[in-house]
């Protein structure tokens, strides 16, 4: 599906102050967010428009919430290489936060989203000469299984993955590193596991489970983890957009973005169900007996060319049950991160939110 043609420039009018982070000056300066219209994109629309930045969404769906804020809101498939190149002309940066997530599906879909679509971004950038290219990865590319306890982003891609997700977006990220230079400066972040206000994935789905008695917890071991709070996670890419050009010291490098705060994934869990008033879980499945669940429901799954994500795979019950936080020293040096909204008030946020339905951002 083409995206329909945009302007080149737009003048928009100031929606907020400047940031204490800079820009001025840049008030006409058109931005791409691709998957503008989920929950990290749009996020990361608010902060730009919040700048006063002119604002161009490139995604499947349509998505009202975007033209309200005064978003050039674009449909596509970043499959589509003449679809993408038409969404990113005239503009003179790009986040590229688009994805085929989850941890179910067929590897072409994947692909196609996350390593071709990458690769069209860059061809769009490349054609169109935009300097900057923020881009979206995962800690995930950096998983093989094992306990992550601290890594830094010295720890290497392993040498299998056991999803289809993490793979590709592996192979998007090294590109987009690999791409860095004179003409094209590119930064790749690693924001885990975001959640807060607005999320329609993970808390519901939580919810959703925890109510129909379906939550059981891995293993017996507290590993901890690491979260981020939505609103942190789209300023850490804000961050980056200020600092990069080219022979800046973020230029061609990825880092890992969270809370900074890891606790027990047990905690975690009961903390998200509290804030929407559900009891902790209880029961436990064995780590072992949960691997080899999901090993048994890939099976039967492909056998049976069901489309539908399993309840439980291998991927995911081994990151139910391993630890998986990270060193975000960099981070705070390199972009200035330093999260602005704590665990504790993102819950108390977050409860406001499932109560409402509406928000609880105050």
């Amino acid at each position: 599906m083409a995206a329909r043609p945009c302007a080149a420039k737009h003048s928009l009018e100031e929606r907020g102050g400047a940031s204490s982070t800079g820009l001025k000056g840049c008030r006409k300066m058109t931005v791409l967010v691709t998957g503008g219209g989920g929950f990290l994109g749009k996020a990361i629309v608010e902060q730009l428009r919040a700048r006063g930045l002119a604002v161009r969404s490139f995604a499947r769906g349509e998505y009202p919430a975007l033209t309200a804020l005064g978003v050039d809101a674009g449909r596509g498939d970043l499959a589509d290489a003449s679809a993408v190149e038409e969404a990113a002309r005239g503009c003179e940066a790009v986040f590229h936060v688009a994805a085929k997530p989850g941890i179910w599906g067929r590897y072409e879909e994947y692909h196609a989203a996350n390593v071709t679509g990458t690769e069209n971004v860059l061809a769009a950038c490349r054609r169109h000469g935009i300097r900057k290219l923020v881009y979206t990865s995962s800690p995930s590319v950096v998983h093989d299984g094992r306990d992550l306890d601290g890594v830094d982003e010295s720890a290497p891609y392993p040498e299998r993955y056991e999803a289809h997700y993490p793979r590709t977006k592996a192979m998007a990220e090294r590109a987009v590193l690999a791409a860095n230079g004179p003409d094209l400066s590119t930064v790749a972040l690693r924001p885990h596991m975001i959640w807060g206000p607005g999320d329609h994935h993970l808390v519901p789905r939580l919810v959703a489970r925890a109510r129909a008695g379906q939550l059981r917890k891995v293993g017996k071991r507290r590993c901890l983890v690491d979260s981020t709070y939505i609103e942190n996670a789209a300023e850490a890419h804000l961050l980056a957009f200020d600092r990069l050009g080219p022979g800046a010291a973020i230029a061609g490098k990825a880092y890992f973005i969270s809370q900074g705060e890891p606790i027990p994934m047990s905690d975690l869990l009961d903390r998200i169900l509290a804030a929407a008033g559900l009891p902790p879980v209880v029961r436990t499945v064995p780590a072992g007996v949960a691997y080899a669940a999901g090993w048994a429901c890939e099976v039967v799954y492909g056998l049976l060319g069901r489309e539908e994500e399993p309840r439980m795979t291998r991927f995911l019950a081994r990151q139910l049950s391993t630890a998986h936080w990270f060193n975000i020293d960099a981070a705070r040096r390199d972009l200035g991160y330093a999260p602005r909204v704590s665990l504790d008030e993102g819950l108390r946020r977050l409860a406001a939110w499932l109560r409402t339905g509406t928000g609880g951002s105050t």
